[in-house]
């Protein structure tokens, strides 16, 4: 059974929210246990657990929280290259349009990648006009429609991906399932 955690830092609860819809997207593939930390409460065990890690925080400034990153510059430290070839992605909320939320998604996916995790982005419209290439991003709360549906979807693709490459589920990759993906038209 794969194994998903979802570690986020929040600061207005903004981002807390979109963590919890992108464990609702996670746990819609069978047999994905998906656990949901804030990084105040993580420990490396939490990240040595996982198959596959949905990391968000809060965009500061176009990058990722300062807990975030002491959670990685501290607590993980001691555990680098011993998470190599794990699946990530990222979330992020801003206090607006053009705060630069995909910038912090990058930061999050450029944290990964020094401890040697696989990152995606999701090529699928979540709605008509709402995607999550660098991620899932919001400004504010996450209470559109799209915005919901891009963090459930990039939960939902991160479990795809930890069925396929970790426990071999061929069936579950993206592009075997039927389900209708929306273009951008």
């Amino acid at each position: 059974m794969g194994k998903v955690l979802v570690l986020y830092d929040s600061a207005s609860g903004n981002t807390a929210k979109m963590a919890t819809l992108v464990a609702e997207g996670a746990g819609s593939i069978p047999d994905v246990e998906i656990r949901l930390r804030k990084v105040d409460e993580a420990t490396a065990d939490d990240v040595l657990w996982c198959d596959g890690l949905a990391l968000g925080s809060p965009t500061n400034m176009g990058l990722l929280s300062w807990k975030m990153k002491r959670f990685w510059d501290e607590t993980m430290a001691p555990h680098w290259m011993k998470v190599d070839g794990k699946i990530g992605c990222a979330f992020s909320s801003s206090g607006g349009w053009g705060g630069g939320t995909e910038l912090a998604c990058q930061s999050l996916l450029t944290v990964l990648m020094n401890f040697g995790f696989l990152v995606f982005g999701v090529t699928d419209y979540a709605t008509k006009l709402t995607t999550a290439h660098y991620g899932a991003i919001t400004a504010r709360e996450p209470r559109e429609e799209g915005t919901q549906a891009a963090c459930r979807l990039l939960g939902k693709r991160l479990a795809e991906w930890v069925a396929v490459f970790c426990d071999g589920r061929k069936d579950q990759h993206p592009l075997n399932k039927s389900d209708a993906r929306l273009g951008p038209g």
